[in-house]
C-alpha cells in the first residue's frame, strides 16, 4: 500500500478508530465484514467463475433477462461488503462526524439516533433472516416455506453443500455481531453528549 497513497489514507480514514471504542466492538465491527466474505467468494467462484465446488445456485428466475448471473453475483456480493462494513462506521470516527465528500454535511457531528435505529434495525433483521435462512434451507425449503426448486445447495450429505454451508455459516454472526456493536456505539455516544456540553 506505500506505493498507493491515496489508497493509504483512503484506508486509514475509513478505519480511524474513535475515541473510546472499546476493544472487543473494534475488533467485533472489523469482523462484521469478515462474516460476509466467504459467502461472497464462494457465490462468485460458483456463478462467475463456474468452480465445481456447488451445485443448485444459479439460475435465478427472479432476475430479469438483462442481467446475468455473472454479473447479479458479482454485485450481489459487492453491495453485501459494502453493508457489512458499515457496520465499521459504529467505532470510526465517520460514525461520529460527517466525512469532508458529504456536502453539505461535511464536519458535522452524526445525531446518534441516525446511526443507532438504521443498524438497531439491520441488526434485527439480519438475525432473523439468516437464523431462518439456516432453519429452513437444509430442509429443503426455501424462506416463505416453499419447496426449494432445483438441487439445494445447501444439502449436508454432499460436498459441495458442506463448502456452502461453512461459506454461509458466518452470516449468523453478522446480525448479532451488528447488534452489540450498535449497543456500544449508543452508550459510548450517550456518555459523551453527558460529558460535553450541547452547542
Amino acid at each position: 500500500m506505500t506505493r498507493f497513497p491515496r489508497l493509504r489514507s483512503a484506508w486509514a480514514t475509513a478505519h480511524a478508530r474513535a475515541e473510546g471504542v472499546p476493544d472487543w466492538a473494534w475488533i467485533a465491527a472489523l469482523a462484521v465484514p469478515l462474516t460476509v466474505l466467504p459467502s461472497s467468494i464462494w457465490r462468485i467462484a460458483i456463478v462467475t467463475f463456474h468452480l465445481p465446488i456447488g451445485e443448485g445456485a444459479e439460475g435465478d428466475d427472479g432476475l430479469p433477462s438483462w442481467l446475468p448471473d455473472e454479473v447479479y453475483a458479482v454485485l450481489l456480493s459487492l453491495f453485501s461488503e459494502l453493508v457489512a462494513f458499515t457496520a465499521v462506521g459504529l467505532v470510526a470516527t465517520w460514525g461520529e462526524v460527517f466525512p469532508r465528500w458529504i456536502p453539505g454535511l461535511r464536519g458535522r457531528r452524526v445525531p446518534p439516533l441516525a446511526a443507532v435505529i438504521p443498524a438497531a434495525l439491520g441488526a434485527l433483521v439480519l438475525t432473523l433472516m439468516w437464523t431462518w435462512t439456516a432453519i429452513t434451507v437444509p430442509l429443503g425449503i426455501n424462506v416463505r416455506g416453499e419447496p426449494t426448486k432445483g438441487d439445494n445447495p445447501l444439502s449436508l450429505d454432499k460436498t459441495e453443500g458442506v463448502i456452502a454451508a461453512i461459506a454461509y455459516a458466518p452470516l449468523l454472526l453478522w446480525g448479532p455481531l451488528l447488534a452489540a456493536v450498535t449497543i456500544a456505539y449508543h452508550h459510548r455516544r450517550r456518555e459523551m453528549s453527558h460529558r460535553v456540553p450541547a452547542t
